[in-house]
């Protein structure tokens, strides 16, 4: 497979039979076979994306004193702003060629949520950053969550089974910069091969050449979105959940060649999670005698907090 399989939301959301059931399995059969789908139909308009990439823009654009006083000291990358070379991949110790930012829940709309999550934090230098992040945050998760029902037909689970989990959780509006290159990189890459924690990942921000996907032949393609979709992949949550038939696929964003060293790249990954107290067992329809369980019962609570110490993001 040398292209990520497309599809339209809209199929899903007709009223059409065939068109729902024909979307569910092109969705199903993409995921198992490769982890990623170029996603068109979806909720997020071409002006809200414009707006968002105008404020990101702006705020990486800030003086480093500036960002850095946004950045919180011990909240593992959660919320607010996260400096160059901070996160690195599991196993790895090389920080990954990028800066980043994070939206959550917005808990000044939903006030019964304080204390479960941190607080977002609000950028005083740019008056619409913070405004056009949540509405963003929203539309990004109104479409994972029609994903999400979708996947569970897949699994023969019922269309609402994730909704219990997901209706909000703890997922992450992440904002990333890398930087022009300035010098050979030597061993650090703008992210380094990984696969992510949540259960589903939609990015936009695809366009150009630079994201890879380590197909299940152990080959290495280029995962390029139309400006008109969003790249949607598994996570390790889901994962585990479905005892790996819905397997997390490696991923990784490659440093450009020199002639384009100057280019910085900007992409925006929204990492749908559930809420901490989820339950990640391994499903028991995923579960049989030629394909025993794979993982140990653990919570998504406790399975985000492990993989950020690996990450370097927590102290352990």
């Amino acid at each position: 497979m040398k292209k990520i399989p497309q599809a339209d939301l809209s199929d899903f959301l007709s009223n059409d039979l065939g068109r729902q059931k024909q979307f569910v399995e092109k969705i199903g059969a993409a995921f198992e076979e490769i982890g990623f789908l170029a996603l068109k139909g979806h909720f997020l308009s071409p002006e809200l994306q414009s707006d968002l990439y105008r404020e990101i823009t702006a705020f990486f654009a800030l003086p480093e004193a500036v960002k850095k006083q946004y950045e919180i000291s011990g909240g593992g990358g959660q919320r607010g702003y996260t400096g160059f070379g901070k996160e690195h991949a599991e196993g790895r110790s090389v920080g990954d060629l990028k800066e980043f930012w994070h939206f959550g829940q917005d808990l000044e709309s939903k006030p019964h949520l304080k204390g479960n999550y941190p607080e977002n934090i609000l950028v005083k230098e740019l008056a619409d950053f913070n405004t056009i992040g949540n509405k963003v945050f929203l539309q990004l998760e109104k479409t994972a969550q029609k994903i999400l029902q979708a996947i569970a037909l897949y699994l023969n689970l019922d269309a609402s089974f994730f909704e219990a989990f997901t209706t909000e959780g703890n997922s992450i509006l992440r904002a990333i910069h890398y930087p022009p290159l300035t010098a050979p990189p030597k061993e650090a890459e703008r992210a380094a091969a990984h696969g992510d924690i949540n259960l589903i990942t939609l990015l936009m921000g695809a366009q150009g050449n630079g994201l890879q996907v380590l197909t299940r032949q152990n080959e290495w393609i280029d995962a390029l979105a139309e400006e008109d979709e969003l790249i949607i992949n598994i996570g390790d949550m889901l994962s585990r959940l479905t005892n790996n038939k819905l397997p997390s696929t490696i991923h990784r964003v490659i440093n450009p060649p020199k002639e384009e060293w100057a280019k910085a790249r900007y992409s925006l990954p929204f990492f749908m999670h559930p809420i901490p107290e989820m339950p990640l067992n391994c499903l028991p329809q995923t579960v049989s005698e030629t394909g025993p369980k794979k993982y140990k019962d653990i919570t998504a609570g406790e399975f985000l907090n492990q993989r950020l110490i690996a990450l370097g993001l927590l102290e352990g």
